[in-house]
């Protein structure tokens, strides 16, 4: 079966459970694969919210540890900074944990944030805790899921700017942020042409001109690079932030594991992908089912283990991934 087939049969049948679907389709392997746990886990968290647990052995490591693994067996630990901004007193807290830890290596991400890098496993729960208490939380490099949003300054200091990225970027953020999506998902507000936020070669990518907002999609800067796809001009926020939202439910709900946005575009088409926000109808059915989703999805995975944390059990070999 494809992963279209199985996405339909999920949603035709019903089916709310890793056991239902492996019943569904006949598996002879009782507990599924490596390859197959990981996806049909996502597709059951993306289709029925209310529904479904999600299955943390069904995760690859980096997102059962909350960090990412790395060659040596430590961790890597990236705190979320809203839009690139931070603080004096979030600047403090880094450099403290980053003393009491001993962490060797601190540098700056290409998404605006700070990476302390060699942290050791049994050290997580504690540093997650101190970052916590600083008002910190996780920054989701791990994940497939948003990254970052990374944003220039706009209007609050340039002199080019035509619209305010840097809040823009920070409200996109703080919405998005907590969201698992078929695949790593990274946005940027760039205030004006010029582009210093480099808008035009992330996942979505805003623009923002002196009559509002262009909105594009599908770009990559990695294994394949990619320009993005102009998809539509807003001319205020609020449909900046419903117009994301829309973009991002669908392709939670149709695209494939592991496709980020620019393969899911390449197969169903941008022009489907703009039926889909242009219709008012649509979209605001698509925003609603993306708030849902976010009402259980939006929060800290930090602050929940910081207690009790989850056991590295290794699924199988995974191969591991960059995190930024």
């Amino acid at each position: 079966m494809t992963h279209e087939d199985v996405r339909r049969m999920i949603k035709s049948q019903n089916l709310h459970s890793m056991p239902a679907v492996w019943q569904a389709c006949g598996w002879k392997t009782s507990c599924g694969c490596h390859i197959c746990r990981p996806a049909l886990n996502f597709y059951l968290l993306a289709d029925w919210p209310q529904q479904y647990q999600d299955d943390p052995q069904s995760r690859f490591v980096n997102e059962r540890k909350h960090a990412n693994i790395q060659k040596d067996g430590t961790f890597s630990v990236v705190p979320r900074m809203w839009g690139g901004i931070t603080t004096p007193d979030e600047l403090r807290a880094i450099a403290d944990a980053a003393d009491k830890f001993a962490v060797p290596t601190v540098k700056v991400t290409g998404g605006q944030r700070i990476d302390l890098l060699g942290v050791k496993g049994e050290d997580l729960p504690a540093i997650w805790d101190d970052l916590n208490k600083a008002g910190m939380v996780s920054g989701h490099a791990y994940s497939k899921g948003l990254r970052t949003v990374k944003t220039c300054v706009g209007t609050d200091h340039c002199r080019f700017g035509t619209q305010d990225s840097t809040g823009l970027g920070i409200k996109l953020e703080k919405t998005l942020w907590g969201s698992w999506t078929p695949h790593k998902l990274k946005l940027g507000v760039s205030g004006c042409p010029r582009n210093c936020a480099e808008a035009t070669c992330k996942d979505i990518g805003i623009v923002c001109v002196d009559s509002g907002y262009q909105i594009s999609i599908g770009g990559a800067a990695g294994m394949d690079v990619r320009e993005t796809t102009l998809l539509c001009q807003v001319p205020t926020e609020e449909e900046v932030m419903d117009v994301v939202k829309a973009v991002t439910q669908s392709y939670r709900e149709n695209a494939k594991y592991l496709d980020r946005i620019y393969k899911w575009m390449d197969k169903v088409g941008r022009e489907w992908i703009q039926q889909q926000v242009a219709d008012l109808e649509i979209r605001a059915a698509l925003v609603a089912r993306f708030e849902l989703s976010q009402s259980i999805y939006r929060k800290d995975p930090w602050a929940e283990h910081v207690v009790k944390s989850a056991p590295y059990e290794p699924l199988t070999t995974l191969t591991l991934e960059a995190a930024e």
